[in-house]
């Protein structure tokens, strides 16, 4: 009995050894469906290509596909149209509708205020895709995308830091690659975020020196990622979305509409000023004659009250847009005086935020991977549909949107039907 016993152990001693041997060799099982990189060249305009200062992303979209240039969505600003390229929803519909805005409820948003930009109650009309992915229980990394700083439905990326923007580009590279570096589960979906070609636009114009010094160096920094993604085996392994936000206007010194001018602002509560002014009645005082000036005609810029908007726009009905909006003319700007005082430096010479048809507030779009065809170049489209690809890229199912994959279906290297 104790011989039969003492077999019975070794036998299964070594079953149990077999097994863990076959466990620890075993091939880890690749992820469904390749890793998205998602990157944002804030105001990259698409004819910058055609400077050759690029060689990177000239190369990239060779090598996979492009559209000649993407639509923003109005209004042709940052945050708005960043919201939009990861909920699909336009601005009016996911409630970023503008990087100054105002809410009954939660008072006042703009880009400088990290109180409200790192309140996930001003995000909450709509889900980004990395709320969506993390939900279903997939892991995210985003090196800056505007709302990666709150918790939007109590959902935060499993990696993200706050906005610093003296980060250069490749350290910005550099901070992203240490997420996919560290060990255990590897995000599905990164977002990387560089805005030096905007911050040379908005100070010297498109047109300048300082701007193709910048698109330099955003191609350079480009370059580096391209080359670590390589060393690490995933260069085509990842399907990498290069993209921007929306393009850039030059504004010559001395284009600026003084609304203080044109109407009584003492009459209206001031919500936004720029490219595109917006104003509330105040309630305490008579404004009809003042709405009345505002709404009259004027030279360089048009004004609406926000029912009357131009129905292409796609704007106007959400709470946070203001009763009154004046859309300045391209490379024109509107202030007042009182504002105009308070700032630290002369009025921008580039500007974006106007009507989301005009030329020079193109974004880009290139694309490549091993989800992506070779040598593709498909028609224009709005930047809307960029979620529901990244959905279907991700693997995942979209939630209701405003955008349809069938219009950008054509980068894909298998149809998505």
């Amino acid at each position: 009995m104790n011989v039969t016993f003492s077999r019975l152990a070794a036998i299964f001693t070594l079953i149990a050894t077999l097994a863990v041997t076959a466990c620890a060799t075993r091939p880890v099982t690749a992820p469904a469906h390749p890793p998205v990189l998602l990157v944002s060249i804030d105001a990259f305009r698409p004819d910058y290509l055609d400077r050759g200062l690029t060689p990177n992303l000239i190369a990239m979209a060779k090598d996979g596909a492009r559209a000649p240039y993407m639509l923003p969505s109005f209004p042709s600003l940052t945050f708005p149209n960043h919201y939009t390229l990861v909920t699909g929803r336009v601005p009016d519909h996911h409630g970023i509708v503008n990087n100054t805005m105002s809410d009954p409820a939660l008072g006042s948003f703009s880009l400088a205020n990290r109180a409200a930009t790192s309140d996930g109650r001003w995000w909450a009309d709509a889900e980004p895709i990395w709320v969506t992915a993390q939900k279903q229980g997939l892991h995210t990394a985003t090196m800056f995308w505007p709302g990666t700083e709150a918790a939007i439905h109590g959902v935060r990326p499993d990696h993200w830091i706050p906005f610093d923007d003296s980060l250069t580009s490749r350290a910005r590279v550099d901070k992203l690659l240490s997420w996919i570096d560290e060990a255990g589960p590897k995000p599905v979906f990164d977002t990387l975020y560089f805005d030096a070609v905007d911050h040379a636009g908005h100070e010297f114009g498109p047109d300048s020196p300082e701007v193709n010094a910048a698109l330099r160096e955003v191609d350079d920094a480009m370059g580096y990622l391209i080359a670590q993604l390589r060393q690490r085996g995933l260069y085509d392994r990842m399907n990498l979305i290069v993209l921007s936000d929306h393009g850039m206007a030059d504004v010559p010194r001395g284009n600026i509409v003084f609304a203080d001018q044109e109407t009584d602002l003492d009459a209206l509560d001031a919500v936004s000023f720029g490219v595109m002014a917006t104003f509330n009645p105040k309630p305490d005082r008579d404004s009809t004659a003042a709405v009345a000036r505002l709404l009259g005609p004027h030279e360089h810029m048009h004004c609406y009250r926000k029912e009357d908007l131009p129905a292409r726009l796609n704007y106007g009905t959400h709470r946070r847009v203001p009763a009154l909006l004046c859309l300045a003319d391209t490379g024109w700007a509107i202030t007042s005086h009182e504002q105009l005082a308070k700032r630290n430096g002369p009025m921008s010479r580039g500007e974006h935020g106007y009507d989301n048809l005009d030329p020079t507030m193109r974004a880009l779009f290139v694309a490549h991977g091993p989800s992506i065809g070779h040598g593709v170049t498909i028609a224009p489209f709005p930047n809307v549909d960029v979620y529901p690809l990244l959905a279907h890229l991700i693997g995942i199912e979209p939630l209701p949107n405003d955008g349809h994959l069938k219009d950008v279906e054509g980068v894909l290297a298998t149809p998505a039907h």
